[in-house]
């Protein structure tokens, strides 16, 4: 009886192994769970596809990509898809910051700044994949020191993970023998129509609403900081706090051109979150009335950069499960909304903001970053 029981045992262990995704012929590996469907690939530990179900009960991929996975480390323009950007996300101005008394330099990628920790960023490597199931997957990296011109090594990973109409995110980092900066964020690109609305196909449309987020990082034209943090007021062109406001409310606004830097309009900010919320109450909810989707933004992060994709051309094709059938598949300027929780953007050189503890690790501390989103429906 005993030998029987070892058997079930070691034949059981052995279908549950069997039971594991496999990348498929695109290299994508799936993860699911009721009312949600997740896809990814190593490179840039990257969310190829994320499918939830609209208001009448159609199912949407609700993420920016290509359909062909090849083409995500070759792509010219490396729009950091729903990826993992690292190990210090946005911008460091001027390429230095100090950490005791040493200035150290980083590669000067987006003007006279250093955008995402330059272009050997952790979001133009291949992670590896330490564990997968069917309903979560971990990838892991080794950056070297001065991979991107910061001192010492960081080991990372990240745990992707689906339950009932949520997706999990869960970010570990850890410097051992050095202080170094580390900020991360998943850079999320959401469009909740799926580009399937005949009558708009950006995003101004889309409603949001960040209920703590009072105080907006004011920039210069390179979209970098310039080291004061104003108070928003009601109906400012960054105003999503006093209510929930769609996305183009202040497209009539002056401001609202060049409000994102030179020749761009629309957003690409970074709004303090209050200090004093309830980290398990919802920071950011997106939602769009045409297909009824709704994305509430559970955080552990005290900023959230907002980008809608004022730099798209109209020349770059959306996937094959997005848009309506018979027209054309490009995506339009301003056709995305890119959304990132993480901490105040070139905090490392403004000590005034009090962000040093939350942005320079080591040696051997631990940097944890997560978030949830959860889906429904209005």
């Amino acid at each position: 009886m005993k030998t029987s029981f070892a058997l079930f045992a070691v034949l059981a262990s052995a279908a549950e192994v069997l039971k594991k995704p496999t990348p498929d012929a695109d290299g994508k590996f799936t993860i699911t769970a009721p009312g949600i469907k997740a896809q990814f690939i190593p490179y840039a530990a990257t969310l190829t596809n994320l499918f939830v179900k609209d208001k009448n009960g159609v199912e949407r991929d609700i993420v920016l990509g290509y359909d062909n996975t090849s083409y995500y480390p070759v792509d010219p323009g490396h729009p950091v898809y729903n990826a993992i950007p690292g190990r210090y996300v946005n911008r460091i101005g001027k390429g230095t910051f100090t950490i005791d008394n040493v200035t150290y330099h980083t590669e000067l990628n987006d003007g006279p700044n250093t955008l995402h920790g330059g272009t050997n960023n952790w979001s133009y490597r291949k992670w590896n994949v330490t564990e997968v199931t069917n309903s979560s997957i971990t990838f892991s990296i080794y950056d070297p020191a001065n991979s991107t011109g910061m001192p010492g090594h960081v080991e990372s990973s990240v745990t992707y993970s689906v339950s009932k109409n949520r997706w999990s995110i869960s970010m570990d980092a850890v410097s051992p023998d050095v202080k170094t900066p580390i900020m991360l964020t998943q850079h999320t690109y959401f469009q909740l129509d799926a580009f399937a609305n005949p009558e708009n196909r950006t995003v101004w449309n889309h409603t949001i609403h960040i209920p703590s987020a009072k105080r907006v990082m004011l920039a210069d034209q390179n979209a970098l900081p310039t080291g004061v943090i104003a108070n928003v007021s009601k109906n400012d062109i960054d105003d999503f706090w006093t209510a929930p406001h769609r996305l183009g409310f202040a497209s009539g606004n002056s401001k609202f051109e060049n409000h994102c830097g030179s020749g761009c309009h629309g957003y690409n900010g970074n709004w303090a979150l209050d200090d004093k919320r309830n980290k398990k109450d919802v920071a950011l909810t997106l939602s769009s009335a045409w297909s009824g989707i709704k994305a509430e933004l559970h955080t552990n992060q005290d900023a959230l950069v907002l980008y809608t994709c004022n730099w798209n051309d109209g020349k770059t094709e959306f996937k094959s499960t997005q848009g309506v059938a018979g027209k054309d598949r490009f995506i339009p300027r301003d056709g995305c909304i890119a959304i990132e929780a993480q901490d105040y953007v070139d905090g490392i050189n403004h000590p005034e903001w009090g962000r040093l503890a939350k942005q320079i690790f080591g040696p051997g501390q631990k940097y944890h970053w997560e978030s949830t989103w959860e889906f429904g429906t209005i």
